[in-house]
């Protein structure tokens, strides 16, 4: 049996502590280097195979610790994903240099063989003319948006392939690329384990008593559901995403370098269904309407509230994308639909649901 040491970014964050937790069970795992800003996080304090090495990614010197271990797999999810306040300067620094220096590495990098860099369907980009009945697929270009997340994650897809076109020109050996391209992540873990400002916990109204005032704001103004016209959602879940990365990282698969979108085939999430999800009524609205509270929210609360400018587009218009080429391609079935995953609480990580909100399928 071969023997892996994965090297994973953002290993203190949603995703990479979850990697860290479920890949560190394998037995053909014998280590994971894991890299953040941030410290070691409480729940793989404990984990013998991880070495830990806290530094962010933008910054020189981690590359010759973790060179030292060999790792043939390169996981690839820090991100600063919260806009900074007055500081867009920084972000971009810690992104899109943080993430040239990942890339670099894994092409530099002999022992490895296989990447995977997470982008998003936001950089398809939130616009108007945008149709519920348009399922974007990978084939379809990224469009510039005023949104910095998006807008990042689309300049480091262009870096990437940048990379990868300069590293086989070069005529070295290069690894396998893979880029997932998630719709919203959610799941028992993500939405009981670590509560935190997001679309579902300011719906449910998990943000209330979470000691800032403006939490408290927004569950009050989310007593109904404001709802545009063409809102919706898609969510993939937690343990479909865990299972995804397993499978660029540890099966056989052909291609040198791709993209896929992580989303179940099946109709998406409205803006009704999120309601009734969350037992409240909707309240109609038109996007100029939540163009406003964004505004303010975002100045007001100097940014500890996440309504970045332009991200006010996504919650009024749609992005629906294919997630199809992973089961046509690869042969990789969704466990959970989109409403499910965003409704449901089963999966690995149910034990840290309360019982009394357990909601199994």
């Amino acid at each position: 049996m071969q023997k892996h040491t994965l090297l994973i970014t953002g290993a203190a964050g949603y995703v990479g502590a979850m990697l860290v937790e479920q890949f560190s069970k394998r037995d053909d795992v014998e280590r994971i280097i894991g890299l953040d800003k941030e410290p070691r996080p409480e729940g793989v304090r404990d984990n013998g195979k991880l070495v830990f090495i806290q530094q962010n990614m933008a910054d020189a010197g981690w590359e010759e610790q973790a060179r030292e271990y060999q790792p043939d797999i390169v996981v690839h999810t820090a991100w600063q994903i919260r806009e900074m306040y007055g500081d867009r300067a920084t972000e971009w620094h810690w992104n899109i240099d943080g993430s040239d220096r990942v890339f670099d590495f894994a092409f530099g990098t002999p022992s490895v063989k296989k990447l995977t860099h997470f982008s998003t369907v936001a950089s398809y980009g939130a616009f108007a003319d945008n149709s519920v009945d348009h399922f974007f697929t990978e084939d379809e270009p990224f469009r510039e948006s005023k949104y910095l997340y998006a807008e990042e994650k689309r300049f480091a897809e262009e870096h990437l392939r940048q990379k990868y076109e300069e590293a086989l020109e070069s005529g070295r050996e290069v690894p396998q690329v893979r880029i997932v391209r998630p719709a919203a992540i959610t799941g028992p873990r993500g939405r009981f384990a670590r509560v935190r400002f997001g679309l579902q916990a300011a719906l449910s109204g998990s943000l209330k008593g979470h000691g800032s005032f403006f939490y408290d704001i927004i569950s009050a103004m989310v007593s109904w559901v404001p709802v545009t016209p063409k809102w919706l959602r898609q969510y993939v879940h937690e343990d479909d995403v865990t299972d995804i990365v397993s499978l660029f990282s540890f099966d056989d698969n052909s291609g040198g370098y791709d993209a896929v979108n992580l989303a179940p085939p099946g109709d998406a999430v409205t803006g009704a269904d999120m309601a009734r999800a969350v037992g409240k009524r909707t309240l109609p609205i038109y996007p100029w309407m939540a163009r406003i509270p964004f505004f303010f929210l975002w100045h007001l609360s100097r940014g500890r509230v996440p309504t970045a400018p332009g991200s006010w587009r996504g919650y009024c218009y749609p992005i629906a994308v294919s997630g199809e080429k992973l089961t046509y391609k690869y042969n990789f079935n969704y466990r959970c639909s989109s409403f499910d995953a965003f409704y449901y609480t089963n999966g690995r990580y149910e034990e840290v649901v309360p019982k009394e909100l357990r909601r199994d399928r």
